[in-house]
């Protein structure tokens, strides 16, 4: 199942994402006798039935391959914003590919490097970057993005990922000359409107292992970054019940989990992006985010 938030008139509702066609989420719950008032947001979905997603897939899937329910449009021709556009916590984990802390010449870290973002940084997998304004220094990041499905507190990592609702693709586009002006990251990572998140929560069931995933990044066609998670230093489930020791994750939080090396502030010269530059990440199994830096 892949989860979607779509525009409607000056609004993003929750959605579903089958074979190229968007749905509305309620309709389809309405249809399939789950509902009985529309949710707001895919995070108020898996507030409800963040713990039961396979269960969900099955009565639904049905009225996606029939024709029972009518979509809002192609995938194409419908503007996707970020899968939950109003999490409470996204939290992004630094330094967890050993390549990556190489090429910053620092120390491989002992735990989990974390700093946040808000929703306010978050966009559409394929919205403009609309921040030349802000920085010279603007940098790409691809990424693997965990979403919650569940309330998560002090758990195993054996049992970590029984509480992720699916996985996405995130690019953490980061202002390098505002992130090194003191020696907290906030400044350069939480920019407003700038951080691509999408195309769409992919449930862990379609997806199997979450440390089994190419993947790379694109400018202007040029490949920049290529991994595979399976060279993260800590693992999605490492990262989740190291979190939850001190922090309750719930439904619709977002952890995004680092980047593999090839960021731009590390070449010789740097490839700053600029007006006109065309990113794509390209997540396995998941999706791709096209975006254009204005």
């Amino acid at each position: 199942m892949k989860l979607v938030s779509y525009a409607s008139g000056a609004d993003l509702k929750p959605g579903l994402l089958h074979d190229d066609q968007v749905f509305g989420l309620n309709a389809v719950l309405h249809t399939a006798g789950l509902i009985s008032r529309d949710l707001p947001s895919v995070r108020a979905f898996l507030r409800l039935y963040g713990g039961r997603l396979p269960w969900i897939a099955a009565a639904v899937g049905p009225l996606l391959a029939d024709g029972t329910v009518e979509p809002v449009g192609d995938v194409s021709a419908v503007r996707l914003g970020p899968p939950v556009a109003d999490p409470l916590k996204v939290l992004c984990v630094g330094l967890n590919y050993a390549d990556h802390v190489g090429e910053t010449g620092r120390a491989l870290p002992t735990h989990p490097d974390l700093f946040a973002k808000f929703a306010s940084s978050l966009i559409g997998p394929y919205d403009a970057i609309d921040r030349s304004d802000v920085t010279d220094h603007l940098d790409f990041e691809g990424e693997l993005a965990v979403v919650m499905g569940r309330e998560c507190s002090r758990v195993d990592e054996s049992d970590a990922l029984s509480y992720v609702a699916g996985l996405s693709v995130l690019n953490d586009i980061t202002a390098r000359d505002l992130q090194y002006r003191g020696t907290q990251w906030l400044a350069g990572k939480a920019v407003d409107r700038a951080t691509p998140f999408g195309p769409a929560i992919v449930t862990l069931d379609e997806i199997g292992d979450p440390q089994a995933l190419d993947i790379e990044t694109f400018v202007n066609g040029t490949r920049v970054q290529g991994s595979n998670t399976r060279y993260m230093i800590f693992p999605v489930a490492r990262i989740i019940s190291y979190v939850s020791q001190f922090l309750t994750l719930g439904p619709g939080d977002v952890i995004a989990t680092g980047t593999p090396e090839g960021i731009g502030a590390k070449r010789n010269p740097p490839l700053w992006l600029r007006p006109g530059d065309k990113v794509e990440v390209v997540l396995e199994k998941i999706g791709t985010l096209r975006n254009e830096i204005h």
